[in-house]
């Protein structure tokens, strides 16, 4: 397990059983504040009702083991503010040798602090230490803030697009993507 904490006095370290409520309700949250008027609301509401289930299917994961890692950012109080996992890349082909971020989220009033930041360093040491030669993402084309935020940490479009359908509207997104082990490209 590795630890680590920020300058900010935002500690970083491996998700465990006990985190899986508070990254689900996260996660929720995230997604509420972050995609308002990009997602349905309809969609974006009826995530409260998923809630427990998002939490249970988590601690499944981490009790049955995972190739997925997943990190948390907390401080003394108010406890875990932050999230991210990454792991290998999903692909329809097959396995890739490139490594994907699934999700960043940090608790809305958070947002600015640093912890999305220090979740970020995190991520990009690990998937370079695992062995991946870079790492991609998808992000909402319309979410221009965490499109800056992923730029500043060296992540860049690479020209690929995919919606997704949340409540009978299709939602754009394009693919970022950040080469390891050496200087953002």
């Amino acid at each position: 397990m590795t630890t680590r904490t920020a300058p900010t006095g935002i500690h970083v370290r491996d998700m465990t059983v006990d985190d899986c409520e508070a990254v689900a309700r996260l996660r929720v949250r995230g997604w509420q504040a972050a995609y308002a008027g990009l997602v349905p609301q309809s969609y974006l509401d009826g995530m409260d009702r998923a809630v427990a289930e998002d939490a249970e299917r988590r601690r499944a994961s981490l009790a049955r083991g995972t190739t997925l890692v997943n990190v948390v950012a907390e401080r003394p109080d108010p406890g875990v503010i932050g999230w991210a996992c990454y792991g290998p890349y999903r692909e329809n082909g097959g396995p890739s040798a490139r490594g994907e971020l699934y999700a960043v989220y940090v608790t809305p009033e958070q947002i600015g602090t640093g912890a999305g930041r220090a979740l970020m360093a995190e991520v990009l040491a690990r998937a370079a230490a695992d062995g991946f030669p870079d790492l991609a993402l998808w992000v909402l084309k319309e979410n221009a803030r965490a499109r800056r935020f992923y730029e500043r940490a060296g992540f860049r479009p690479d020209g690929a697009e995919e919606s997704f359908e949340a409540d009978g509207a299709l939602v754009p997104e394009v693919r970022y993507v950040r080469p390891l082990g050496g200087p953002a490209a």
